[in-house]
């Protein structure tokens, strides 16, 4: 019997993301939205592509939750996009109404479902996701951690001219530009990066990781991205799915760990199928701890802003 997934929000990263699940060929895919006829059509053409690719499994899209029940996984995309000059804070509020109202229709039709969420601003939307889901904090997930070390790890082997599969990396912290590459666990097949590269090259490539998502959105004009963030969600449902145990970074909720309580943020985890089996703590420069520390104070002016939101 193949697992099930729902994905909420047919826009980019939604759609993309339902993409790369169908196309695994072992995952019925549900797709949600509330246009009408948007996800219908989308999951259509997806499924019509089944065929060509020699795919037997199921998508459908919908507007409804009722074809959401039993599922295994739901990744929560749903929420405005960013436009040029809006930082992912400026979602907030908005995007706070839209994640609770998803969540409160998905756990009630898949209450052993594990969540991803990947609406931003991501830190502060999953830790909202987790308050109104009543679920253990292993089952609600945020993606962030993948696409970023996935950006560090992109700039990292152009500068070097390597293949990105020797680039081995961790990118910490809030989904921002408060983010934390690890230095002292970068490597390029082995070699600690600060033997490859200048202080200023490195530093360079960090700023541009850390602004990652508004250079793609200053160019684009009227979107944000989509391909490689879809990319990331659908490496985290794999290891959740096939029970892979991956060690990757995602925003997870800190009790203790890092000396952080009560955020989520973004930590190398191992990711299974129960969620997320562990957090794994790593050994920190006092510089990395700070800026660690730096980005979850960001998260929580975040969570008292969404404490004393307007009710309506």
């Amino acid at each position: 019997m193949r697992k099930k997934v729902t994905v909420v929000g047919a826009g980019n990263v939604g759609a993309t993301t339902a993409q790369r699940l169908y196309e695994r060929g072992t995952i019925d895919v549900v797709l949600v939205d509330v246009v009408e006829g948007m996800p219908q059509g989308k999951s259509l053409d997806m499924a019509e592509s089944g065929p060509v690719l020699g795919i037997d499994a199921s998508i459908i899209g919908t507007n409804s939750y009722n074809e959401t029940e039993g599922s295994d996984v739901v990744v929560i995309t749903a929420g405005i996009a960013r436009k040029p000059g809006m930082s992912r804070d400026d979602l907030l509020f908005t995007n706070m109404r839209i994640v609770g109202s998803v969540v409160e229709e998905v756990v009630k039709k898949s209450p052993n479902a594990i969540l991803i969420v990947v609406s931003n601003p991501l830190d502060a939307m999953v830790q909202h996701a987790y308050s109104v889901a009543g679920l253990p904090k292993n089952r609600v997930i945020g993606m962030a951690g993948v696409l970023d070390t996935a950006r560090f790890r992109t700039f990292l082997a152009w500068e070097l001219n390597v293949s990105v599969k020797d680039v081995q990396a961790y990118v910490l912290g809030g989904h921002g530009d408060q983010m934390v590459p690890l230095i002292q666990h970068t490597t390029v097949g082995g070699v600690s990066i600060k033997e490859l590269l200048t202080p200023d090259r490195l530093s360079s490539i960090i700023k541009r990781t850390q602004t990652g998502g508004g250079e793609i959105v200053e160019l684009l004009k009227t979107g944000s991205a989509f391909y490689a963030p879809s990319a990331a969600v659908a490496e985290m449902v794999d290891s959740v799915l096939l029970n892979q145990n991956r060690l990757l970074p995602c925003a997870a909720l800190l009790e203790g760990e890092y000396g952080i309580s009560g955020v989520y943020l973004g930590v190398p985890v191992i990711l299974g199928s129960n969620g997320i089996e562990r957090v794994v703590e790593l050994e920190l420069s006092s510089e990395e701890n700070a800026g660690l520390e730096n980005s979850a104070s960001g998260v929580r002016e975040l969570i008292e802003a969404m404490a004393n939101a307007p009710k309506s």
